[in-house]
């Protein structure tokens, strides 16, 4: 009845309303990862662009425009659909304070939790016009912000590195990770096939970690899926962000052969939720090109891993942990003993 009455109220408003105002209604009713957050974060970081200069918000533990020697540990968390980047952010303060719990020194830990805004973030909001945004759900997939300056989201997450590898700031750093869940899932495991400039933090001995829970789909680098797949039926399933073909600039001077062996060196740890496992659950993508990776997380899952260690049988440092009695739930995935081993080396995780 709740959902009958929202769509009668959107159909009775409809002829009073202009076409661009009765699709964004719509998509709300729909999608509710297309509605304003609720929080921007009020710290900004600057980009310098050859369009100009642009700033982008996160969420960040400490005052890391000031030396910090004592830092040994950075966290990059993404966060999903909803972009509520604070929510993610204490997810990670809880991660922190479970794998102290454990033991773990977590005191020199630098949390950061960015925060990809989409234009319709700024309705009835009073923001500068230099902080970033992106069409709808278009930083997932690396593509470029509309305003104020073509960034791809990836270039964010490479000027976070910069920042990180500079050993005027962080003389003493040690371990770099990023850590996603579902739709920052996704970002994670596609930045870890895409990016450039974590080889800074390799060259000064850095061990660079990427965690990535519960995607909706993975890159793949060939058309080679679990189950043969209808091209004509399927199009688009071997398009980026589900394979190499038509991929965004920032990727694009790259040859998939050369993502895939730099992809294949990274230290990657998959984790999903033994119960997330409902081919309908509400957040997971359904496209066909998705549904060409397996029916469910879980099986889209292992499907990959099973891909990836049969095209290099000589062996990855990638695994995969299925976490017993978990759903689709970002804090409970990213406070697991498989995430807090990832993330900070506790103990306790069982393959």
């Amino acid at each position: 009845m709740a959902v009958f009455g929202a769509l009668a109220s959107l159909g009775a408003f409809g002829a009073m309303m202009p076409a661009s105002a009765q699709a964004a209604t719509a998509a709300h009713v729909y999608n509710p990862h297309l509605r304003p957050v609720s929080q921007i974060s009020d710290t900004r970081m600057r980009i310098d662009t050859p369009a100009g200069a642009a700033e982008f918000a996160l969420y960040v533990s400490r005052d890391w425009a000031q030396p910090q020697p004592e830092v040994t540990r950075a966290i990059i968390v993404i966060h999903g659909k909803l972009r509520n980047a604070d929510t993610y952010f204490h997810s990670a303060e809880q991660a922190r304070d479970a794998a102290r719990a454990q033991g773990a020194d977590t005191a020199g830990t630098l949390l950061i939790a960015p925060q990809f805004l989409a234009t319709l973030d700024f309705a009835g909001r009073d923001e500068p016009a230099d902080l970033l945004r992106w069409h709808e759900n278009g930083w997932m997939a690396g593509e470029n912000a509309v305003a104020p300056a073509p960034v791809s989201s990836y270039a964010v997450l490479d000027a976070i590195v910069a920042r990180l590898a500079d050993r005027t700031r962080f003389p003493n750093l040690r371990h770099v990770i990023f850590a996603g869940h579902s739709g920052g899932g996704q970002v994670v495991q596609r930045y870890a096939v895409a990016a450039r400039e974590t080889g800074a933090l390799a060259r000064d001995g850095i061990d660079v970690r990427y965690v990535v829970s519960s995607p909706s789909s993975y890159a793949y680098f060939d058309a080679t899926r679990p189950e043969p797949v209808d091209a004509n039926a399927c199009p688009g399933f071997d398009d980026w962000k589900y394979g190499m073909q038509k991929r965004p600039a920032y990727l694009a001077d790259r040859t998939p052969a050369q993502l895939e062996a730099a992809y294949v060196k990274r230290r990657v740890q998959y984790l999903v939720g033994g119960n997330d496992n409902d081919p309908r659950q509400k957040a997971l993508d359904q496209s066909c090109p998705a549904e060409a990776q397996g029916p469910q997380r879980v099986a889209r899952a292992q499907a990959y891993v099973h891909y990836l260690q049969a095209r290099h049988p000589e062996g990855i440092d990638q695994r995969l942990d299925v976490v017993p009695g978990v759903g689709h739930n970002g804090a409970r995935m990213l406070t697991s003993a498989c995430a807090l081993a990832a993330m900070y080396d506790t103990p306790g995780c069982t393959p």
